[in-house]
């Protein structure tokens, strides 16, 4: 497999240089999971696409990347799945809300220029945003630049109608098309050859218990992967690329010397 462009790795570098290493220069990181992704993908999937985007990106603005978060929120069933299949880690919502906020609070004692935090499982947006807001209300912020997004909100619509006719949507995409498409360009070691398809997506933003995971999805699969390919992975990975340094590079110089934040404040930018 051909090694891909990757940020230089914080975790790599000594106490003694990491301060001037750092010192204006972007960090990245990336926000997995460990969870179910039916039986042709592996649990690794949310932290393997987030890993290889922060690297990626990390590589194109001259960043570091910092060690991968891989436990994570649940599950759920009408988005990844539900807890009915083997295999997911997590922990509690207010769990993970306070690690996050924490972990970010202790990168800020380090003189990076931009916090670019990439998140890779469904589950995790809403409680990586409480996380970040948390911080800068709270003041652990100041001076610094946050931007947070899952990679599926950097897909342009125009890209999915000529790429991914019958979209079935993002919640529903869970070991789809997509994530498939993208692991068999990124890691086809770790896909195997089944592809399993459910004609009945589910809706967005619907929480139903009890739940037939027998019905609502196949085998954990909550859409179809029909049509999946290395290609496709590749199209879609080099678009969300695309639009993540576009994103990045719009807020350069976005904290100027006249314009600061307000008291107990960030910069915090949220793409969902």
């Amino acid at each position: 497999m051909t090694p891909r462009p990757q940020g230089r790795d914080l975790a790599e570098l000594s106490s003694a240089s990491v301060v001037e290493e750092v010192r204006g220069r972007d960090v990245v990181w990336p926000i997995g999971a460990t969870e179910q992704h039916g039986p042709h993908l592996p649990l690794s999937v949310d932290t393997v696409l987030a890993e290889a985007f922060a690297g990626r990106i990390a590589h194109e603005l001259g960043g570091f990347t910092v060690p991968a978060q891989s436990i994570a929120a649940r599950s759920l069933p009408q988005s990844g799945g539900g807890l009915a299949f083997p295999g997911t880690l997590y922990a509690g919502g207010e769990t993970v809300i306070r690690f996050l906020r924490e972990t970010a609070q202790s990168m800020t004692r380090l003189p990076f220029g931009r916090l670019i935090v990439v998140n890779g499982h469904f589950e995790n947006e809403p409680f990586i945003f409480e996380a970040l807001d948390g911080l800068c209300r709270h003041g652990s912020a100041e001076g610094k630049e946050i931007i947070a997004f899952s990679w599926w909100s950097l897909v342009e619509d125009s890209w999915l109608r000529d790429q991914v006719p019958g979209f079935p949507g993002w919640h529903a995409e869970h070991a789809g098309l997509t994530e498939t498409s993208l692991m068999l360009h990124l890691r086809p070691d770790l896909v195997s050859d089944l592809r399993p398809d459910h004609d009945r997506p589910p809706r967005a933003g619907v929480y139903l218990h009890p739940v037939d995971v027998a019905r609502s999805t196949n085998q954990g699969v909550l859409s179809s992967t029909s049509g999946s390919s290395a290609a496709l992975g590749e199209r879609l990975f080099e678009h969300i690329v695309s639009q993540a340094i576009s994103l990045v590079r719009e807020g350069e110089g976005l904290l100027r010397s006249n314009d600061r934040p307000a008291a107990g404040g960030g910069n915090v930018r949220q793409e969902s």
